[in-house]
């Protein structure tokens, strides 16, 4: 695991999960090796068998979760063919039927509407439905939209097939899989999350740099950022519309602003 260095101003780690732990167990880990009280959190876990990108958002960042969760995320899966899984995965109850997807399957794109698989962990009268199916309730998840911007074949080998994928956040590769007739997903790594890639797996970005990379960026001087730290709206002009990340003079993030006609009004702070 790397070396955590910046948790007292904030900062996100990438780290590259192995097959076989949780995403809570590594952030377990993780949060072992700093100070006690250190708040660690993540910006979209990982299933058990899954492995690849996993961010981790250390002390003030995970008060900017919503802006990493949102990130798009690209995928390669190897999926099985001819069988079905109860949970989409090597972990349900398997079954052989034979019938394969045909070669090129029809792989969609664009907006779609996707029934998350009851093994998940989105909660159903308040308890996560991955414990109601295992407790062998029926669970029925709605649709919801999601966007899948790329969906390739990039080889099959007799029953198995590796696809890459880039879709928007909320999307379950398992589903899509399965939704391609018998086909269940063998194994899932993911690949990036947003501007962040695996193979850096091992950097701790400070948050304003962290944030620079998914948000507008917008210097400020000290007593402007001591008023944004403050909770007080300023004039921004120039700044751009939407949500931006306000820097000091030292390059740390103050807060994320939502900037509006040139008035910016803080809506997440991390000066104290």
């Amino acid at each position: 695991m790397a070396q955590v260095k910046l948790a007292d101003q904030g900062s996100l780690l990438l780290v590259d999960k192995p097959e076989g732990p949780s995403s809570h167990a590594v952030i377990a880990e993780i949060r072992r090796e700093l100070p006690k009280g250190t708040k660690v959190g993540h910006a979209g876990t990982l299933d058990p068998f899954a492995g690849g990108l996993l961010l981790v958002l250390i002390g003030r960042a995970t008060r900017a979760q919503r802006f990493f969760m949102e990130l798009p995320k690209t995928y390669e899966t190897v999926a099985r063919l001819g069988w079905t899984s109860t949970t989409g995965d090597p972990e349900g109850e398997l079954t052989h039927t034979g019938r394969v997807p045909p070669d090129p399957p029809d792989l969609p794109t664009g907006v779609i509407r996707q029934r998350p698989p009851a093994y998940s962990a989105i909660k159903v009268g308040g308890k996560r439905a991955y414990a109601l199916a295992r407790a062998g309730e029926e669970v029925e998840i709605p649709e919801r939209e999601v966007r899948v911007d790329r969906f390739e074949q990039i080889w099959r080998r007799g029953e198995e097939a590796k696809f890459l994928i880039e879709c928007s956040s909320g999307t379950y590769v398992r589903s899509l899989i399965a939704d391609l007739g018998d086909a269940y997903c063998l194994s899932l790594r993911r690949l990036a999350v947003g501007p962040f890639r695996v193979e850096d797996a091992g950097t701790e970005l400070p948050l304003g740099d962290a944030l620079g990379k998914v948000l507008p960026t917008v210097e400020v001087d000290e007593p402007t950022a001591a008023r944004i730290g403050h909770g007080q709206r300023v004039r921004l002009p120039g700044a751009p519309s939407g949500h931006a990340v306000c820097l000091d003079p030292a390059g740390q993030a103050v807060a994320v602003v939502e900037v509006v006609d040139g008035t910016a009004r803080p809506r997440v702070g991390f000066r104290s």
